[in-house]
């Protein structure tokens, strides 16, 4: 990796971190989801610096070129983010699920003790 693409990454990894940290600090983000991000800026930032692991990894998986091994791996870490977020939509789905069945009943019982019948 030539010296101007390894200093690009890094200032983009820089800048995604920081990114983070500021959509944590203005509660854009909660930081139960932003443990994720830091980890991808981490990886990214480790790939960019140590780039014979890069080409390890490449090796290892039999993919031709390093590009490949970052798109393969960005490919699957959207897929982790889909399934996450899903798995965390399932949740809140059920709860506001078991929410809208608790405030039915509450209003019944209301109504059936209502003075107003």
């Amino acid at each position: 990796m030539l010296l101007r693409q390894k200093i690009f990454v890094v200032f983009v990894t820089i800048g995604l971190v920081a990114l983070i940290f500021d959509l944590v600090r203005r509660k854009k983000l909660r930081e139960d989801y932003s443990w994720l991000w830091m980890l991808t800026g981490a990886v990214i930032f480790i790939l960019a610096i140590w780039h014979n692991l890069l080409l390890f990894i490449t090796r290892l998986i039999g993919a031709a070129l390093p590009t490949s091994t970052l798109f393969f791996f960005g490919v699957f870490f959207l897929i982790l983010i889909n399934l996450y977020f899903s798995v965390k939509l399932s949740t809140v789905t059920n709860r506001l699920n078991k929410v809208t069945q608790e405030l039915a009943l509450l209003r019944d019982r209301i109504e059936s003790h209502s003075p107003n019948k």
